[in-house]
């Protein structure tokens, strides 16, 4: 809180007559909105910036001759569970990258737990270092196509609309649903006409993307082309060019970010692992990746902090000003971005700095509820007459996935897979105790030529996802799973080869950031074991259950025609 104490020690630190708190010394400022870069003092009293372009005097100093200051970094859509780790964890792994802000959307956990699992982020985002604000779950369930664990009706999200750490509504991915009026998404837009809606529309273009903006809806985080990019920028949507573990759209938008557009255009992950974070990084990866590419530099600094604050509403930072929040990323330089110094909110973040938070109990240690299987639960009785089945296409890199068939042999045991084919099974289990449901189907890309992949992350719903060349090795994996309470595993020859529990929800583990990337680290080289192909087989296995996003998904319920919105027949 700005006390009239506080705000005079601002304006006199501001003007020399006192010291500062903190003073970063003679480094090179980049002003994202005119490119020039000063060699300057950047004085800070408490969580505000109070002077530059001038010298100052401060209670700590930091030295920046040769490394330059940029605005802290923002997120600007994320799931902190598909990091696999605790928002404390997440914390302590990402804001060493110059990440100080996230917009995350607690939809994962929301869609297993309910409310509770979005009083867990907010609490958790109470003691954080890093400002992480909250978007509240727009669409849970995501569909009525799959077993969910929870239902949030408006009357659900209200009582979490004025906390402080609340922006607005999150990702609005039934898009279908605002097409057709439906009463209870219309119940939800309506309660949000007065603050941010963010969306989630991919491949809508046209007059139904017209009739989707014209709720209300500003942002969307889904364009997979720079035509589609194009196009939602000429309707006014905000394009967030997304970069995470799975979906990986940088590439091919990189072109839309440029000094006409960078206003309206910002960075997010959407879903991003925490062994990706420490081999790659987090936004300051795409930062150097768009800036090798070509991107006008400061142009990359400003999506990457001024856009991103000025598209959700966050007037308070963004530029490194006096009177701005002091949220800064220091960097060896500005074209590799490589983050040597972070203040988050005035503060120097260092390891000490986090012992300082306290602790959040975990929750849903036991939302794992599905029942032991055996192989035979995953036979696939043909249907008569039928010689060519449907199969999920699956590509590195996308979770957009695209319908393909195959003749597969049929057995008394029923339609095999064909690994000279690359075709092997999939069936999602319904994990949260209400039905027992199972969905089977078969899907290629991964190149399994043995055992099979267990995932308890399977979005949106997050039942149970495996996919495998016997049925044996797919009963393993799965029970193995059941029995740690939610995760990843691999089996091969009826054993478990490999293992990551994830008991909070069946998404997050209780472990360090490091430990869960050396686990991941494993249970890579396990499936690559297995002749999977897939760069991120995980994360690929739980989007294959995202009913959602086209063409072909796998729900509890059966195979999901995302594009007829229907199941297949």
């Amino acid at each position: 809180m700005t006390t009239p104490a506080l705000l005079t020690r601002m304006i006199m630190a501001g003007q020399g007559k006192e010291p500062a708190d903190l003073v970063i010394r003679n480094v090179g400022m980049l002003d994202v909105i005119t490119g020039t870069v000063t060699v300057t003092d950047i004085a800070i009293v408490a969580d505000r910036i109070v002077g530059t372009h001038a010298r100052y005097e401060g209670k700590t100093e930091i030295d920046g001759t040769g490394r330059f200051a940029v605005p802290g970094f923002i997120d600007t859509h994320l799931h902190i569970e598909s990091s696999l780790v605790t928002p404390l964890e997440f914390d302590r792994c990402v804001l060493p990258h110059g990440v100080t802000t996230v917009l995350c959307d607690p939809h994962e956990i929301a869609n297993v737990l309910g409310a509770e699992g979005i009083r867990y982020f907010l609490d958790s985002a109470e003691r954080t270092i890093m400002d992480v604000r909250v978007n509240l779950s727009s669409c849970v369930p995501a569909t009525p196509f799959e077993t969910a664990g929870a239902q949030l009706e408006v009357d659900d999200l209200l009582p979490f609309r004025k906390h402080p750490k609340v922006l607005g509504l999150a990702e609005m991915m039934n898009f279908p649903g605002v097409l057709n009026a439906d009463p209870g998404i219309l119940a939800k837009l309506v309660a949000f006409q007065d603050s941010h809606i963010d969306g989630h529309a991919p491949l809508l273009l046209g007059q139904g993307l017209n009739g989707y903006l014209a709720a209300g809806i500003r942002t969307d985080h889904e364009a997979t082309s720079a035509a589609e990019a194009r196009e939602k920028l000429a309707k006014g949507m905000a394009i967030l060019i997304r970069e995470g573990s799975v979906s990986k759209d940088l590439q091919a938008l990189a072109e839309i970010l440029d000094e006409n557009t960078s206003a309206f255009v910002a960075l997010c992950t959407d879903d991003r692992n925490p062994l990706d974070i420490a081999e790659e990084g987090h936004l300051d990866s795409s930062i150097r990746r768009l800036i090798a590419m070509g991107r006008p530099l400061h142009h990359v600094y400003r999506a990457a902090g001024h856009s991103a604050a000025r598209i959700f509403g966050l007037k308070d930072r963004g530029l490194l000003g006096p009177g701005w929040r002091a949220d800064i990323a220091i960097v060896d330089s500005l074209e590799d971005c490589r983050v040597s110094d972070v203040i988050a909110a005035g503060r120097i973040v260092t390891p000490e700095l986090f012992e300082t938070r306290g602790t959040v109990a975990p929750v849903g240690l036991t939302s794992v509820k599905a029942k032991p299987v055996t192989a035979e639960a995953f036979i696939t009785e043909p249907k008569p007459g039928q010689n060519r089945v449907p199969v999920i296409g699956v590509k590195p890199g996308l979770i957009l996935t695209f319908r393909e068939e195959a003749s597969l042999a049929s057995t008394e045991s029923g339609l095999q897979p064909d690994l000279t084919a690359d075709v092997i099974k999939v069936a999602v289990i319904e994990r949260h105790g209400k039905n027992g449901n199972i969905g089977r189907s078969f899907v290629t890309g991964f190149g399994l030529k043995r055992g099979a992949i267990a995932s308890s992350v399977g979005h949106d719903s997050h039942n149970i996802t495996v996919v495998g060349a016997t049925d044996e090795d797919m009963a393993a994996a799965v029970n193995r799973l059941i029995e740690l309470g939610g995760g990843f595993v691999t089996a091969d020859g009826g054993k478990v080869t490999a293992e990551l529990a994830l008991p909070i929800a069946g998404l997050m583990s209780l472990k360090s950031f490091e430990e869960v990337a050396h686990d991941l680290h494993h249970l890579r080289d396990a499936a690559k074991a297995l002749d999977c192909v897939l760069p991120e087989p995980f994360l690929q296995v739980a989007f294959l259950a995202l009913p959602v996003i086209p063409h072909l998904k796998m729900t509890d319920r059966g195979l999901f025609d995302v594009d007829k919105f229907d199941f297949v027949s």
